[in-house]
């Protein structure tokens, strides 16, 4: 091999080591862009709030707490998404069961309008799922002042619970009064116990 043979292919060696790290480099510089527009176009994940999935007894047990906290501050409207419309309710006096969303919501009104310092403890609570059916019962302990008086009590309530749309809805409530006690104020004398109060009557 002559010597301008031999400066020719050693030039073309050059040039053809010098593209391939070329086509090296911007290949690996094109990767990194890539990722960027692949992230840039990806949905952003939200490490402040991630998704945590209940199951059918958390799910329950959330939406109890949801509903005795929104029966303490009166919230009729948040208490509304978790009865079904013909809700049947055990009624706290010697009188047949109420029935309806309606007909409960007046009860409670008119029961609520003579309360104030609501409080509502839960506590021992079961729940039992069967299927698209739950049953769940706690025991409850309720402190309020009630037409001026301090009040308090103990029960119990029993929900009989349906999913519907994958959300569990209560469709039977019933709520017992273990112990009523009136409170005295100052120097009056205790009266006869107030009327118990009840988480769902």
């Amino acid at each position: 091999m002559n010597r301008p043979d031999a400066r020719r292919v050693c030039r073309n060696l050059v040039l053809f080591f010098l593209v391939g790290i070329m086509s090296a480099a911007t290949l690996a510089s094109a990767a990194p862009q890539n990722d960027k527009k692949k992230k840039k176009n990806a949905p952003a994940a939200d490490d402040s709030n991630p998704v945590i999935v209940l199951n059918d007894e958390q799910q329950i047990d959330y939406m109890i707490s949801e509903v005795l906290g929104a029966w303490q501050i009166g919230d009729t409207d948040r208490m509304r998404k978790d009865y079904v419309d013909d809700v049947s309710v055990v009624n706290g006096g010697f009188a047949p069961p109420i029935i309806g969303w309606t007909n409960y919501l007046a009860l409670y009104k008119q029961q609520r309008a003579t309360m104030q310092q609501v409080r509502m403890d839960r506590s021992n609570t079961y729940i039992k799922v069967n299927g698209t059916t739950a049953w769940a019962c706690y025991q409850w302990e309720f402190a309020a002042i009630i037409n001026g008086t301090p009040s308090a009590a103990r029960g119990q309530t029993t929900y009989v619970l349906v999913k519907r749309e994958n959300h569990w809805l209560i469709a039977h409530d019933h709520t017992s009064v273990v112990q009523s006690v009136q409170q005295p104020s100052g120097n009056t004398p205790a009266a006869e116990p107030a009327a118990p109060p009840k988480p769902a009557n």
